[in-house]
């Protein structure tokens, strides 16, 4: 089984040098190892002393068993731009349940503070305003998107309409319901006849 590659390695021990409270909930882990599973990808990593984690020793000492495995669908890159929440669903975390807890509570709840790493290049007032820009700016981005959707979904439902409104399929409904009631109505009143 391969390590981790070394940049995403990086990548996580630097989000965990931002969080005390996530190196402190792997410590009582140290030494445990755990399997990342995404089709057709496979890749394993160490918690080391320190509670960040690290790649396996080299194959020729020891092979190390993980305890924990996640398993993540071929899915996954699309599911992450629905969001962390969409890809945890999806995980199937097993082993040791005291290890596979603590990871996926830090996997839920670790973010990198953008804002810390910006302002060691462009200073804390620099790095603070851009952050906040940035984010304004991402709400506004996702507003005009949910107004533009539902323009769209008015036109073609109002000014042009393609697309039959919740309450036009309703009162369809309940027409064609009064219709087969009617219509059995009528039936029995027939057989009645007969």
């Amino acid at each position: 089984m391969q390590s981790l590659p070394a940049p995403l390695l990086a990548t996580i021990n630097h989000l965990l040098g931002q969080a005390a409270w996530a190196r402190e909930k792997l410590v009582p882990f140290a030494g445990h190892a755990a399997r990342i599973k995404l089709p057709p990808l496979e890749a394993a990593f160490l918690i080391a002393a320190d509670g960040c984690i690290a790649a396996l020793p080299d194959a020729g000492l020891t092979e190390v068993e993980p305890e924990v495995s996640i398993s993540l669908p071929a899915a996954t890159p699309l599911l992450a731009l629905q969001g962390k929440d969409a890809v945890m669903r999806a995980a199937r975390i097993e082993g040791s349940a005291e290890f596979a807890e603590a990871l996926g509570f830090i996997i839920r709840n670790l973010r990198w503070d953008a804002e810390e790493d910006l302002s060691r290049i462009v200073g804390d007032i620099a790095a603070h305003r851009i952050v906040s820009g940035t984010r304004e700016l991402a709400a506004w981005q996702q507003q005009a998107a949910q107004n533009f959707a539902g323009n769209l979904a008015e036109y073609f439902t109002e000014e042009q309409p393609l697309v039959a409104r919740q309450a036009d399929i309703a009162a369809f409904s309940r027409d064609i319901d009064q219709l087969r009631d009617d219509t059995a109505r009528l039936e029995k009143r027939l057989q009645r006849l007969a």
